[in-house]
């Protein structure tokens, strides 16, 4: 079975990875890992030092999930990839590894302060929605793929 996991180094990516393996490990999956790095709007060199500085970070990741994947005896490779990551994630998916099944872990919203960190929360939450729409909705609507949403915990 040919898993593609969304990995971004995040908790809910890292526990996406561990539920992942404790699901299927009885299959005997081949996982792909798949970050991306969004590439800056513009071209100055402070945003390419941090470009630069996020595909560092996620070969990081990528090879911390890479330990996890072989101390847990489970076959895995890893991609890398730029550009938008519901597109990337999408284009990968499609026309790179052509999996069984898309794991994405669905990231966490919930503000630490009171009422008004909570409503301004949800406020903008909904406007991003609107307007550009959440990793997994963009999946959920264009994938050919079974997709896995897994909540946070």
């Amino acid at each position: 079975m040919k898993i593609m996991i969304a990995y971004d180094g995040s908790r809910n990516a890292r526990l996406a990875l561990a539920q992942t393996i404790t699901m299927f490990r009885d299959l005997k999956p081949q996982l792909t890992l798949v970050a991306v790095a969004e590439n800056p709007r513009d071209i100055t060199s402070g945003n390419e030092d941090l470009f630069q500085q996020e595909v560092t970070e996620l070969k990081d990741y990528l090879n911390e999930a890479m330990e996890v994947c072989q101390n847990e005896d489970v076959a895995a490779e890893t991609m890398l990839l730029e550009g938008d990551p519901r597109k990337m994630l999408l284009y990968a998916a499609e026309k790179k590894i052509h999996p069984d099944m898309l794991v994405i872990a669905r990231h966490s919203h919930e503000p630490d302060g009171g009422f008004i960190a909570r409503s301004l929360t949800y406020f903008v939450d909904e406007l991003d929605y609107m307007t550009f729409g959440s990793v997994s909705s963009f999946l959920a609507r264009r994938i050919q793929c079974p997709l896995l949403i897994l909540p946070s915990r």
